[in-house]
């Protein structure tokens, strides 16, 4: 009976020591003092076996018995050599041809839509070096491979500085630059440093070394607008953070003093008015709408009660401003009413037609096409099928209580319009009518470009303090790509928040993969023989 336990202890302490050295061979990794103790453990205790039970072992190869064993037994070992055959075979399929899957529920391990744009569009290799110690290319590798994975011309190189010192040389990186590693990222002759590795980063300097030229973006100041720089840009009412997710598509942000100007500058690609709250001079809205005359784009951001007469001004564009506020008792942030979320929105626009998530406005007045055939507009953004656009602002604001009544407007309530718009020259911002330069038809001499406009019902909602919450940023984002004609820019991209995980080192991970593939395995599968020892061991009932 001694001979039987000692048999299968050591049989099992054979078979873990050739699992763990077969995961090795596929890169797993394996210790060999782990495999040489088992094998050794093993090989002994078989040996002890079968000099215990010498006698038997004799006894029963004479006998029949042991020419069926011998018959079945070599049938299982070759089914068992077939078996691990097949697998080595899988598994070395498995690197020559793999398939990637997410199945997080936020996608957070996949490309976002605008990097696989970027990478689709590709015309030229990008040359990548990550150069980091072996330790810590891991979560590298992660980023990066799923780059590679998703272009062949995205070349990565994964470098130890401390063997490779001439490469150093060649890219001009000097040591005080790599503190804890860095990633070189070239691109038709342009080169980028990144210390920092995120997906959005890469993207980033990948779209800053692929777009030749700098668009540029302004924003209005001078009648309390949201600023985009200095104290005030960087407090949680400020703009800087969407300043800068435009520099991040290579556009230029910089500050526009309509009134010390006198005109909109010719570079202008786009005008930005975050959230004005005082009126604007005669000239500088004659400004703007020479600007609109010569095909500018325009960007408005007007919140409810604003004192600003750049309402007159969009309700010749052809939209029109509600003198009210959204109220959404349903879909709403944390239920303040006053804080809804989009419920929809259009699905044909080429700035909505990708966006599925929801964003989130503060405060937002209600914003419609007038319809009058003026231009081409599309209502964007519309809230919840249970909110409504409360007109007794007096009430509200003076007593805190909204109440759906039939002078309101009932939901979905549109909070943004987007499209194209042409003034007639000369005529304080009045629009040309449908018969003056139809579609298609070449305008007749004085009479104004085909403007782009996009105006919205609310400016906190692309703040510093909220630019950064759901799709905020994309929305904004993507309406300015759609204005300035960057129209296969326009996309969902990466977002910052990611999962939550646990980082390990290389030798605590090791630790780890080897108490749950080996270590409590194998004290299973020995407990499991001393178990059926002690029964085999107990006298019959």
């Amino acid at each position: 009976m001694t001979s039987s336990l000692l048999a299968a202890l050591g049989l099992v302490g054979l078979v873990f020591a050739i699992l763990h050295f077969l995961l090795g061979l596929f890169g797993a990794g394996f210790d060999p003092l782990w495999v040489g103790a088992n094998l050794v453990a093993g090989i002994v205790l078989l040996v002890l076996a079968a000099a215990l039970n010498l006698d038997a072992l004799r006894e029963r190869m004479a006998s029949g018995e042991a020419r069926r064993a011998g018959k079945f037994g070599t049938s299982a070992l070759l089914g068992t050599a077939f078996l691990l055959v097949i697998l080595g075979f899988l598994g070395f399929l498995s690197t020559r041809y793999h398939w990637r899957f997410d199945w997080s529920e936020a996608a957070v391990h996949s490309l976002s839509d605008q990097t696989r744009k970027l990478l689709a569009g590709l015309d030229s290799d990008v040359e990548v070096v990550a150069f980091y110690p072996p330790l810590d290319v891991r979560p590298v590798r992660e980023v990066l491979d799923r780059y590679a994975y998703e272009s062949p011309r995205f070349k990565v190189q994964y470098v130890d500085p401390n063997e490779r010192p001439e490469l150093l040389a060649r890219y001009e990186i000097t040591p005080e630059k790599l503190g804890s590693g860095l990633v070189y990222i070239g691109l038709g002759g342009e080169s980028v440093e990144l210390t920092e590795l995120t997906e959005e980063n890469v993207t980033n300097a990948m779209v800053k070394l692929s777009r030749t030229g700098e668009k540029k973006v302004y924003f209005v100041e001078g009648h309390n607008e949201h600023a985009i720089e200095g104290e005030a840009g960087s407090q949680k009412d400020g703009y800087e953070r969407a300043a800068d997710a435009l520099r991040n598509e290579n556009y230029r942000a910089e500050k526009l003093l309509l009134a010390a100007k006198g005109e909109v500058p010719e570079d202008a690609d786009a005008v930005v008015i975050p959230g004005p709250t005082r009126p604007f001079l005669g000239s500088e809205r004659e400004a703007l709408r020479r600007y609109l005359e010569r095909g500018g784009a325009v960007l408005a951001l007007v919140d409810p009660r604003a004192q600003t007469d750049l309402v007159d001004d969009v309700r010749s564009w052809g939209v029109t401003l509600g003198d009210d506020i959204v109220v959404d008792r349903q879909l709403a942030l944390f239920g303040r009413a006053t804080t809804p979320f989009a419920g929809s929105y259009a699905p044909a626009h080429e700035i909505t037609k990708d966006l599925h998530d929801t964003t989130l406005f503060s405060a937002v007045r209600s914003v419609r096409s007038a319809g009058d055939g003026t231009g081409s507009l599309t209502e964007l953004v519309f809230t919840g099928d249970d909110s409504w656009a409360e007109t007794d602002l007096a009430r509200f604001y003076g007593e805190g209580k909204a109440d759906l009544e039939d002078s309101d407007l009932r939901g979905p309530v549109s909070v943004a319009v987007a499209g194209t718009v042409r003034l007639a020259a000369g005529d304080a911002g009045a629009p040309a009518s449908p018969g003056e330069a139809s579609e298609g038809e070449a305008p007749a001499a004085g009479s104004s470009k085909e403007a782009r406009i996009a105006v919205f019902g609310d400016s906190d909602f692309a703040t510093n303090e909220l630019i950064e919450a759901y799709r905020n940023r994309d929305l904004f984002v993507n309406t300015v790509n759609w204005l300035i004609g960057d129209v296969e820019a326009i996309s969902i991209r990466p977002v910052r928040s990611r999962a939550s995980r646990f980082e390990l080192s290389a030798e605590q991970f090791l630790q780890v993969r080897s108490l749950s593939l080996f270590v409590l395995p194998e004290a299973i599968a020995i407990a499991g023989v001393l178990v059926w020892w002690s029964r085999r061991r107990a006298p019959s009932r």
